[in-house]
């Protein structure tokens, strides 16, 4: 995954804000994508690399805030940086309880962004590392035979080879032959 470009997402409807971040961005490597409201950015298609989201917290019609709580449930793999020209404790409280990674008071420096997007991209790339491996997980275990998953079973419960034969009236040397194609898978 290292070799896809993360994809910074800029949801702001400034647009000063959207055109500087869009010149930051690619500084360091990563591609931005702008949007000047909410609804523009879930008409966007889910991405499947590592990605970020910096949301402005006041947004027309659908609030930032608005946005992290339909995104947070779906988009686990979107972190969220908010920033604002007119936060307040409540608000930052709120952001953060919900999954926020960062809360950015505008003006900020350049550097304090881009290191809460560095820390997000990596938020990122763990949750999309972890699902690659439960991916290749449940692709393993669905290659089982029907009588590999019910050995599989017994064994994680704790029965012994000769118990699990006893159970389906088979050799101990077939149990034998099934959990080393379990393991084998």
């Amino acid at each position: 995954m290292s070799h896809l470009t993360p994809i910074v997402f800029v949801v702001d409807d400034d647009v000063s804000v959207r055109e500087s971040l869009e010149l930051l961005v690619p500084c360091e490597g990563w591609q931005p994508e702008t949007f000047a409201s909410a609804q523009e950015f879930l008409d966007h298609p889910r991405v499947h690399i590592p990605n970020c989201l910096v949301l402005d917290v006041s947004l027309p019609s659908l609030t930032g805030l608005d946005l992290q709580r339909l995104v947070a449930g779906e988009r686990t793999d979107t972190p969220i940086i908010f920033i604002t020209g007119h936060g307040d404790v409540p608000m930052t409280v709120q952001a953060m309880k919900a999954g926020a990674v960062e809360f950015l008071t505008k003006p900020f420096h350049d550097d304090v962004l881009l290191t809460a997007i560095r820390a997000a991209l990596e938020r990122s790339r763990v949750v999309f590392s972890l699902e690659e491996e439960m991916r290749v997980l449940r692709d393993r275990y669905a290659s089982l035979s029907q009588r590999e998953h019910q050995v599989m079973s017994l064994v994680v419960s704790g029965l012994l080879n000769k118990q699990v034969a006893g159970e389906f009236g088979i050799s101990e040397i077939t149990v034998k032959a099934h959990r080393g194609k379990v393991m084998q898978k």
